[in-house]
């Protein structure tokens, strides 16, 4: 206890650092104000059916990143969403348009013009997500908006409204990284998941302390648990395996190059959370049809007490298709061939490995390796929530114990963390953690240098 308060004492001494702490949780602050705001024009009293239909699948998934701001229709009801995606569409098209390609190798200069277009389809998509949320909400909360409304009006003032609110919350997360602590889009993502763990802590230490629930034991036994599910999840996102690289000495008049040993991070979840997310989409598919469907005994079979997502063979199919799309996303975003030739030109080589072509099938082997019990792992986590509901735990506790909200949350603590101990190192304080030890981010390659061979 010392040894923190020593801690907190010396990230409070390093006015840089607070200044970033401090304004990273003022603009947090502003984003949370501004998903409690209602758009304009809509009634907050007429919105409980909107509550229940965004209560589970996709639009379930959406309220959780967004922090609630879909169902209480706020002017942040998409919140960072839009920008999230046209990200994954810029990194998917880099990969098969030579332009992008070409531009991703320009250096700094590129990436400035990927950010702009990414920026351009941002609003294209928060249009498109505005019209269709205000579709939605005609739909289903039509108690909501009053019938005195002009319904083209109100749907072109709600699109404006939603893509404004969108544009306002890149520049908070922009802000973030540029002047405060981590990176702010993840920020906000985690501000919207961790918004809703107080509620759902309480409404599970309500449900064991009612009569039938366990009693104090039992909740505390799933506090033990989560913190054990927690700690295999860093685990998880940690977990490196590195490959040694030497690079052959260059004497340049009086000066020596080269020579050091350095070393290739390969994550074991290199894929992050994206499979999860991939897998989910598909898998919320069906669960369309039986809404469409309701007379359909066949439909209908697949729902467990309407739960879609309790029942057996959705959890195994899950499974399966975190492992499928881990493989697939890995192979995208890390390419041996590439790695081998940025070795071969910077006159490094792995021992005993011969450069070029060699060295690319034996990279591509250990990610191969590496990636099945990163894979496995990841599905493990994937499908915890709906072992914790079918045990008791409430709904709400339930997701906290895997799923893409633990993710996203530990990765984004450990990025935020991993900068700090960064300012607290150059200063000459111990860091955060004592022993040597060191956290590093999910992103973070290893202390050695070896960053290039990443991106």
């Amino acid at each position: 206890m010392k040894n923190f308060i020593e801690t907190i004492k010396n990230i409070f001494s390093i006015e840089e650092l607070r200044d970033k702490l401090v304004l990273t949780l003022m603009l947090v602050f502003v984003y949370r104000i501004g998903s409690f705001i209602v758009l304009p024009g809509v009634d907050p009293q007429g919105l409980s059916a909107l509550a229940t239909s965004g209560s589970g699948g996709i639009l379930g998934l959406l309220d959780v990143f967004v922090g609630g701001s879909f169902t209480r229709a706020s002017v942040f009801a998409l919140g960072i969403m839009p920008y999230i995606s046209a990200s994954i569409a810029i990194q998917l098209v880099t990969l098969v348009i030579p332009y992008f390609q070409r531009l991703q190798k320009e250096g700094e200069s590129g990436r400035k013009k990927l950010n702009q277009l990414t920026r351009y389809l941002t609003i294209g998509v928060a249009v498109f997500q505005g019209i269709a949320y205000v579709t939605f909400l005609r739909n289903i909360a039509t108690n909501a908006i009053p019938a005195s409304i002009n319904p083209f009006l109100f749907t072109l003032t709600t699109m404006f409204t939603l893509t404004a609110g969108t544009i306002f919350c890149l520049w908070l997360a922009e802000r973030i990284t540029d002047k405060g602590i981590g990176n702010g889009t993840s920020m906000l993502i985690m501000a919207g998941i961790m918004a809703r763990l107080p509620f759902a802590f309480f409404a599970e230490f309500q449900q064991k302390m009612a009569s039938g629930g366990g009693g104090l034991i039992a909740f505390a036994v799933e506090l033990v648990i989560l913190a054990l599910i927690v700690l295999g999840t860093i685990l998880l996102v940690q977990g490196v395996r590195r490959i040694p690289v030497q690079y052959a000495k260059r004497i340049v008049g009086n000066k020596q190059y080269g020579g050091q040993r350095q070393f290739i991070p390969l994550r074991v979840n290199a894929a992050g959370v994206m499979p999860i997310i991939f897998a989910q989409a598909l898998m919320f598919i069906p669960s369309f049809v039986a809404q469409l469907a309701p007379n359909s005994p066949l439909m209908q079979s697949m729902m467990a007490g309407g739960r879609y997502d309790h029942t057996i063979w959705y959890n195994v199919i899950f499974f399966a298709l975190v492992v499928l799309f881990t493989y697939f996303y890995t192979a995208i975003i890390v390419n041996p061939t590439q790695m081998a030739e940025d070795m071969k030109r910077n006159n490094g080589f792995i021992p005993g490995v011969k450069p070029g072509q060699p060295t690319a099938d034996y990279i591509d082997e250990v990610t191969s390796r590496i990636t099945l019990p990163g894979a496995v792992g990841l599905a493990l986590v994937a499908i915890l929530p709906a072992f914790a509901s079918r045990a008791g735990v409430t709904d709400q506790f339930a997701s906290f114990f895997g799923g893409t909200s633990l993710l996203i949350a530990i990765a984004v603590m450990l990025d935020t963390l991993q900068q700090i101990e960064s300012h607290l190192l150059m200063r000459q304080y111990d860091g955060l953690m004592k022993g040597g030890s060191r956290i590093k981010g999910r992103y973070s390659a290893s202390l050695e240098g070896s960053n290039q061979y990443m991106n």
